[in-house]
């Protein structure tokens, strides 16, 4: 059986899907679809290929789109996204998993819901914002978002979620109850003697490592960290980096020693490339050493970043690693980052980059 690797591209102005085969040597672009909406995370079902994209604003509201056949065709619902009558309302859909029994969107103002249908209704989990320190979190630079949110594919009921800026928090009944999980992760905003506090870091990616659900890795505004027991306590991977400050985060599909990073300059020096040299940072021993990644990426005037959902690896072998920018270029490396081409350029900010793999 032969397989094609289908990029799921999210941007401020719809969605795009590049497609080719195994051995990822030419491309093909196609959208934007999803009427040009903004769109924040574009993600499908592994099992099934039913792509989601979440999005909107506040002008178009907030909506999760639908897709049964692969980009050609897309319908959309907002039915039950939406807090009690008096709440702040929801901005936009900032963030998709699908899990075994359940498709999750998290949202702004941060909030976490879940549809048993596909996408088609959706029903609040108000466990999370339940939450004893909700009435203090505070949002940062992009708002009060739930941008992260990862599933532990043995135990459905295992939900870890990261909000900017109120920290990581972790769930063992399906959303009913919820638990701070920031222990060792730094708040440098924070007043001095403050700066570990049990919540309110800003967290800015969050992903697993495979087989191993208890393994996470974080990129955060203050560090990038490793736990290896599902959150409860981080420690720093950040020594031999240009830089503690950065956005995205992506895990190796097979190796739970392997993770990447785009560190970037700094949060109040640009926040580019470090030098103007872009780079993919990857580590193969869990965090403890990194080498740099720059074979086909530009060495100067690379004055661009990578946003939190902008990075992805897929499930082939060898590993392919992609990811987007803000001003508009999508770079793709089929040897685990080894050497990089771009493959599509001018595209309107990239704001998610996802991957599935399906049969030709």
């Amino acid at each position: 059986m032969t397989k094609k690797v289908l990029l799921l591209i999210g941007t401020r102005k719809g969605a795009f899907i590049a497609e080719s085969d195994a051995g990822r040597r030419s491309w093909e672009l196609r959208g934007p679809f999803c009427e040009t909406w903004p769109m924040n995370h574009v993600v499908a079902d592994p099992m099934t290929g039913v792509i989601y994209a979440g999005g909107g604003n506040e002008w178009f509201g907030p909506a999760v789109w639908k897709s049964e056949d692969f980009g050609r065709s897309w319908t959309h619902s907002s039915n039950g996204l939406a807090y009690e009558a008096g709440e702040t309302p929801i901005k936009a859909v900032w963030s998709l998993a699908t899990g075994r029994e359940a498709l999750y969107a998290g949202v702004d103002p941060a909030g976490l819901f879940r549809s048993e249908d596909g996408g088609e209704t959706w029903t609040h989990v108000e466990g999370l914002q339940k939450h004893p320190s909700r009435p203090e979190w505070n949002p940062g630079g992009a708002g009060l978002i739930l941008h992260s949110l990862v599933l532990d594919p043995a135990d459905p009921d295992s939900i870890w979620v990261g909000i900017s800026a109120a920290g990581v928090f972790h769930s063992a009944d399906g959303g009913a109850t919820w638990e701070a999980r920031n222990r060792g992760t730094r708040a440098d905003y924070m007043p001095e003697g403050q700066n570990y506090p049990e919540f309110g870091q800003c967290v800015h990616c969050v992903v697993m490592a495979p087989g191993r659900p208890n393994r996470l890795y974080q990129q955060n505004h203050c560090g990038m960290y490793r736990s290896d027991d599902g959150g409860v306590t981080w420690q720093s991977i950040e020594k031999g980096l240009p830089s503690s400050f950065g956005f995205p985060a992506a895990a190796h599909p097979r190796d739970p020693e392997t993770s990447y990073l785009i560190p970037l300059n700094g949060d109040i020096s640009g926040r580019f490339m470090p030098n103007a040299r872009a780079a993919v940072w990857r580590t193969r021993d869990g965090g403890s050493t990194w080498e740099a990644l720059r074979r086909g990426l530009p060495q100067e005037g690379a004055y661009f970043n990578v946003l939190r959902q902008a990075m992805a690896t897929d499930r082939l072998e060898p590993a392919g690693v992609y990811f987007g920018t803000n001003s508009g270029a999508l770079f793709a490396s089929a040897d685990e980052g080894e050497e990089w081409a771009c493959i599509a350029q001018y595209l309107p900010t990239i704001t998610s980059v996802e991957t599935v793999v399906v049969a030709s």
